[in-house]
Parts: C-alpha cells; structure tokens; sequence
C-alpha cells in the first residue's frame, strides 16, 4: 500500500457509505458497505482483525487505490452498494445468481385477463413476482401445475385478441375461454387471487378462500365449479408439506439459514406462512471468502431483489450492517413494515434452527451426490479407457425428414448433468438427401474450427460421443482429423437393437482403434449418464428440425395470403421483424406495420386458422432450448 492510500484510511469520514477497493491497473477488487466508512475501511488493514477472508492477506499487494462515497444513510448505502457490484462485477463480491439463471414467475393483475408466464429479469411494472426458482425445472414445474389446477388463459395477449374460436385449453377445461367466451371477470378473479394465495405459500388462507367458493357454488347448484373448487382444495393439500413446526403467529415470515464448511456455504430459505412452514428453498455458493454478517446481508438483499414475495418478517442467522436501511428498502418492496431479527431464544430461535438444519443437511445431500457423481464419472474413464475423468461430456446428433430440413445438435453436460449453455444447434448447409455421414462431417467441422479458433465458448470437451456405430465414429474421427484436433477422446455409443439371429444387444460404445465394441450393461451407472447425453441430443435435434420446418412453413404460409405481395411482406417484416411477429400481431399492429385494413385481416385469419390446427405443439417446441 502506497503512501497516498494510508493518507486516505487517515481521513475517511465517520459516516454511513460505500467503498471501492481498486488494483493498481483500476479494476474494482471489492465493493462493500458500512455504517461507519472510518471503522470499517481500517478494520480491513488492522494487524489484530479476525478477518478471515481469504484476500485480506493478499490485499496490501493487490490494492491499487481506495474509493470511498458518502450517503446519507444506510438505506441510500445499500441501494448505492448493489448498483456498484451490478456495474463493477467485482473479484472478490459474491455474485449470488446470475439473472438468466434464475427464472420467476410474473401476474399481472392490472391486465384485462392477466396470466402466469415465466420472466427472466422482474421489472418494476405494478405487476408481482414469484421465486426466484433456482431452476428452469421448478419454476415451469410450478407454472403447469398452476395451469392445470386454476383456470386462467395461457395465450399471450397478440393471440388472446385474434382468436375467433376456443382453443384446446378450453376443451380440456383448464381455461374459461376469455378471448370468445363469455366470462364473468370476478369469477376469474377469484382465480387470480387464488393462484397469488398459492404461490406465496399461504396454504391456509387460500384453503378457507376455496372452502367458503366451494360452498357457495354448491349453493347456487353449480355443480360444476364446484368440482372445480374441490379439484383446487385437493392440489393445494397434495403440495404441502408435512409441518415439522406450528406457531400461532398473524404475520409471514422468511428465515434464513447458513452452513458453512471454508469456501463452501448453503443457505436455506424457509418460508412460514401465518405460523406454518409451508417450503424450504435452499442455495449452494463456492469460493465464497465474504465474512458471514456480508454473507447474510448480500444474500438477502439480492433474494428479494430477483422477485421473491417480501414476507412481514426477516430472520436471520447474524446481525449485519446498515440492516436498518435494507429493511427501509423491502418495506417500500412490500408497502408495509418489514423487520429484520436475529433471535437468540423462543419460537423464532426455534424457527433459525430448523433452517439451519435443512441448510446443514442439503449440504450433505448435495455433498454425497457430488461424490456419487466422481465415481461415476471414474467408471467411465475406465470403462473406455479414457485419459482422465470425463467432467464435460458433449454428444452429437442428427436430425432431418425424408432427407430434407438437415439439423444437428450439440448438447454438453458438465459433471453428469446438462449445461444448457454449453447447447449447439446447426443448419447443416452443404449436404442433404439424408447423408448423416456427410452431416457429422460438416457439423463437426464446423464446431472445432470454433474451437480451434480461440472462442471461450467453444471449449473443447473432455469426451466427445456420437449417436451411431462403426460408420459415424468413422466419420468423426476423419473430422477431427481434417480440421486439426489431437487428443481428444471419442466414442460412438449404439442403440439397442436385435442381430439377425434374434439376440438382443445392448447398447454399446465403439471406441477409436478397437474392434470389439464396450457393452454398457443395463442400469449401469456409465450407461445412465452416456444414455442420457445420447438422448438429450436425439430430443434437441429433433426439436431444432421441428422449429426449422415450423419457421419455412411460416414463410412458404406468408406468401400464399390472397393480396399480400412480395413488398408489403418485406415491409412487414421490417418494421415486426421477424415472421414469427408478423404472425403474432394484431389488427393494429399490422396496420401500423404497413398493411392495408383487408390485408391485416387476411393475414390475422389466415394465422388464426393454423396456430387452432397445430394444437399444443407449441409449449413443446418453445420449451425444447427454453433452459439454455
């Protein structure tokens, strides 16, 4: 630390604010927040601090400079804070989640007919945010589950005002039919509180709130949503969970736990409505080398910040700073008082020990499946004789009708699990008639060249699999060959299948300069993981060629609309951009596209028609690279 840095730890004021620690070169090492910049700054550089971050030894090295900011409070310090870390991304803060990870669910209740959909990023719109779900599986697990219970549309808004006739969801009795039908709206908004109810977790209230329809439906011999209000009452009773622990309490509350073993931290998020605990969500973090009272308080903020319902009551494991000015900021989120405890005895004692130990005990689970895993992964490398370990797996397929609309996929999995990031899918150019031979050649090619080139993106896997036999890993080898890749380890795994002679054959793995194929026997762990990745290609390819075929037909459909001619569809396409818009769009979408009255009708009718005929296709091909 030079001479000028000490001179700034010397006049730091004795004020709530936010500091920077900066290199030499001026990159931002850490962003953190204090209640006193004076005490908190100097407590990193004192001989005698019980910092145990594993950067505080290396920080005199490494710091380049100290910024500091001043607020006026702790509030305008965190808020301060959390836009610094979004701007910096520093070294050393923890990123709890990246915002494409982590999905929620969005209702608008200020929309005519509002609907379930699932977001990426919550925005400050009026409308309410469920999750974060830490997975794409849970939150779309959630979104069917609400959809096949509470009756509310699934059709996005463009499709909602060109419908002319119900769709499938109608006739399968999951939606009231809005967009044609005659629907009293606070009969669906009873559905739209009932699915806000069961989305926060407040099973109770929402269980006396069906009980009390249910009852009066009957009343009035309408039997029929009555069905539907029992249907409800038993969905809601079949996921919640049984109760370890009941308080006689008015108000929500969120609880925080945290187990940590060095770097490694697990936090558990249980969730008590009304005095019952009705979920538990919990969270891994690696690398971690925060302090726990920053640990905690970054952790909670961010939480809330990705759309999670802001309960009337936080506890939390440790007491941190400027919790003052975060708990201003979730009660302006929630419009009403929010309190932040850290208790030492009685029921919320009661309630941080039991998160703590579902904290300590997915830690454990997770630990055990990561060590299951390795040894998978071993059995493997020694099954086939591999170098070293397989931690990324990629396998490739090919996909095309009758020789036509040729597709691949590349799909990657990380440790035995998908990477969706790590998904390729190609439009093979260069060959057709169905020569999948020809098509693993130009793929392959394609996506090592990459590769070769420098791309991060395109990292090189430690075991390549293709879908096929003898012929395939042929193919793929001369590839690899072609476009100068060495070392890589390869393998052609086969379908089971029956030999002439009626004998059945399990799958197998072919491998370079071997004769006899590697017989993966049934239930083996080598096979579940390879079958997997096989599998996964066939369904990505598959879908990638359906949505191929889809967006041709779109076209091909386009150009055969009565009056619509070649410069009104590039005029369309220009100001909609894409053919999937223009067929989206509405009357005065079109119209203000460029299109005539007539020709924004003929174009509204002529797509109306197709998406009635295609039926629920649709969720399957938006769902087939959703989670990439």
């Amino acid at each position: 630390m030079d001479e000028r840095t000490r001179k700034k730890l010397d006049s730091l004021p004795d004020r709530a604010g936010v500091y920077l620690f900066r290199d030499h070169k001026g990159a931002v090492l850490y962003v953190g927040k204090a209640s006193s910049l004076k005490s908190r700054v100097r407590s990193y550089f004192q001989r005698s601090s019980s910092d145990t971050r594993f950067f505080i030894d290396r920080l005199e090295a490494e710091l380049g400079d100290i910024e500091t900011f001043v607020a006026q409070n702790d509030k305008e310090a965190a808020l301060l804070e959390n836009s610094l870390i979004k701007e910096h991304q520093p070294r050393y803060n923890v990123k709890l989640r990246d915002d494409k990870d982590f999905l929620s669910l969005r209702l608008d209740e200020q929309a005519s007919w509002p609907r379930l959909e699932v977001v990426r990023r919550p925005a400050k719109d009026g409308a309410r945010y469920f999750g974060p779900y830490h997975s794409a599986t849970a939150a779309r697990s959630t979104l069917r589950l609400v959809n096949r219970h509470f009756q509310l549309r699934t059709c996005t808004d463009s499709e909602l005002a060109s419908r002319k006739r119900p769709c499938l969801q109608f006739q399968i009795k999951r939606c009231p039919g809005p967009c044609v039908m005659p629907v009293a709206p606070n009969q669906y908004a009873q559905q739209v509180e009932s699915v806000g109810l069961f989305l926060e977790g407040r099973h109770d209230e929402l269980r006396a709130h069906l009980e009390q329809a249910m009852g009066a439906a009957a009343a009035d011999l309408n039997y029929e949503m009555a069905a539907t209000y029992r249907d409800q009452l038993r969905a809601v009773e079949s996921t919640q969970l049984p109760q370890r622990v009941s308080v006689v309490s008015e108000i929500d509350q969120d609880v925080f736990g945290m187990f940590r073993d060095g770097p490694k931290v697990e936090l558990a998020v249980l969730m008590a409505r009304r005095g019952r605990v009705v979920g538990v969500r919990t969270f891994a973090l690696s690398n971690v080398s925060l302090p726990d009272d920053e640990l905690v308080a970054a952790f909670v903020g961010d939480y809330y910040e990705h759309g999670s319902y802001v309960p009337h009551e936080v506890v939390v494991p440790r007491s941190f700073e400027v919790a003052e000015g975060l708990s201003e900021l979730l009660s302006e989120r929630r419009g009403r008082r929010v309190s932040i405890v850290q208790p030492q005895r009685g029921l919320k004692a009661r309630l941080l020990r039991m998160a703590t130990e579902n904290a300590l005990h997915a830690y454990r689970e997770k630990a055990r499946a990561e060590e299951d895993m390795t040894a998978r992964l071993d059995e493997i490398a020694r099954r086939l004789s591999l170098p070293r370990r397989p931690e990324r797996i990629e396998c490739v397929d090919i996909s095309h009708l009758g020789g036509q609309e040729t597709v691949a996929a590349i799909v990657a999995f990380e440790r035995g699990q998908p990477e969706r990031r790590g998904y390729r899918s190609f439009h093979v150019r260069n060959v057709d008639g169905g020569d999948d031979y020809g098509a693993m050649r130009e793929v392959l090619s394609r996506r090592f060249k990459r590769a070769l080139g420098g791309d991060a993106r395109w990292q090189l896997p430690d075991l390549l699999v293709v879908d096929g036999g003898k012929g395939q890993l042929a193919m793929a080898e001369q590839a690899l060959g072609e476009v100068g890749v060495e070392g890589l380890s390869l393998a052609a795994l086969a379908k089971e299948k029956e030999n002439v002679r009626g004998e059945r054959l399990v799958d197998r793995v072919y491998l370079p300069g071997r004769m006899n194929a590697v017989e993966l026997r049934e239930g083996g762990s080598a096979l579940q993981i390879l079958a997997h990745a096989r599998d996964e290609a066939h369904r990505a390819s598959n879908a990638a060629r359906i949505k191929l075929g889809k967006r041709r037909r779109l076209q091909s459909s386009l150009e055969t609309i009565p009056g619509i001619g070649k410069k009104t569809r590039v005029t369309l396409l220009k100001a909609l951009g894409s053919l999937a818009a223009v067929a989206a769009a509405d009357l005065e979408a079109l119209r203000a596209a460029g299109a005539t009255r007539n020709q924004a009708r003929a174009i509204v009718d002529h797509f109306a028609s197709e998406h009635d005929a295609e039926g629920s296709e649709e969720e399957a091909l938006d769902n087939a690279f959703g989670e990439r």
